[in-house]
């Protein structure tokens, strides 16, 4: 670090964790990404798309905001996924500095009320970001439901902001910086993610297959990573998909071989452009009945306990 970011080119450096909390399909992955100005948290228009707490990195001249991406806070659902997933989401308040409660613009749902309920017992700045204020036409309406919000508990600020346009995000960001305790940096500036790219390869594949597939596919599927060899310029990736019955298979591979081929083509253009370099990859899918509700076959595919950074 160089000596003007160790002293702050106008004050005291700040550095710390920051949740972005929310229920499902709220846009927090959407919004790392804008903020860190690189695709390292995969989205999709489904609920449990983001599985595991994500941490992007942003390097600022005075500051560097950890942001930990988590799955949304959900009410539906007993299998062993639907349990890690809340377990993991909640796991990240015993740590992080400020929370970004996360709300769509116009909608409050049970499910926004069961987050804010989990952050009664929090006790540090919470900043209410309101989301999609770019697909509200009858903009009169904001005022009343912004001010209906900050009714609902202390907020230390509330920014309202559009995503995936990228408005006012540089206002949340700022309003963040100033929250974090002072502190040196707890990254070197260049580094976005704590993410090893074996674990972003899997994460893209399972984005495309999210994407791809009907309604109910993709909460029956994961991906792992057997092989992740680097040759020079090239990476060589081998990929396993795991459903849970044998008709799922049949889906996932289409018509011969074409629902397969599409994800491959399109993973392997986003792995190329996140890993700088060209990619060989392979696909495979294989059935391991009921991995969603075994807690040990989660922990085995990667779905280990949540806990501090």
């Amino acid at each position: 670090m160089n000596s003007e970011t160790e002293t702050g080119a106008t004050g005291q450096v700040r550095a710390g964790y920051v949740a972005l909390l929310g229920r499902p399909n709220v846009g927090k992955s959407t919004l790392l990404n804008r903020l860190i100005g690189q695709k390292i948290s995969i989205t999709a228009p489904k609920p449990q798309t983001t599985r595991h707490v994500i941490l992007g990195i942003q390097s600022l001249p005075q500051a560097q905001i950890v942001y930990v991406d988590t799955p949304g806070l959900h009410r539906q659902g007993q299998r062993a996924m639907n349990r890690y997933l809340n377990r993991t989401a909640a796991s990240v308040l015993a740590y992080v500095d400020v929370v970004v409660f996360l709300v769509e613009a116009l909608r409050w749902t049970a499910e926004d009320a069961d987050v804010l309920l989990r952050l009664a017992d929090y006790s540090g700045p919470v900043v209410l970001a309101v989301n999609k204020v770019d697909r509200i036409t009858d903009k009169p309406r904001l005022l009343p439901f912004l001010q209906q919000l900050a009714g609902k508990r202390e907020f230390t600020g509330v920014v309202p902001l559009s995503a995936t346009s990228g408005d006012n995000v540089v206002a949340l960001q700022d309003v963040i910086a100033g929250l974090l305790p002072a502190g040196d940096f707890l990254f070197p500036e260049d580094q976005i993610t704590t993410s090893s790219e074996r674990f972003l390869a899997a994460e893209l594949i399972r984005e495309k297959l999210t994407r791809l597939l009907r309604e109910e596919l993709p909460y029956a599927l994961t991906v792992e990573i057997e092989r992740f060899a680097e040759e020079g310029r090239l990476a060589r990736i081998h990929a396993v998909i795991w459903v849970e019955r044998d008709s799922q298979k049949g889906i996932i591979i289409g018509e011969g071989g074409a629902t397969l081929r599409e994800v491959g083509r399109q993973a392997r253009a986003d792995m190329e452009r996140l890993f700088d370099r060209k990619v060989y990859l392979e696909t495979w899918v294989k059935v391991r009945e009921g991995w969603s509700d075994d807690e040990r076959a989660l922990h085995s595919l990667g779905y280990a306990e949540p806990g501090a950074p």
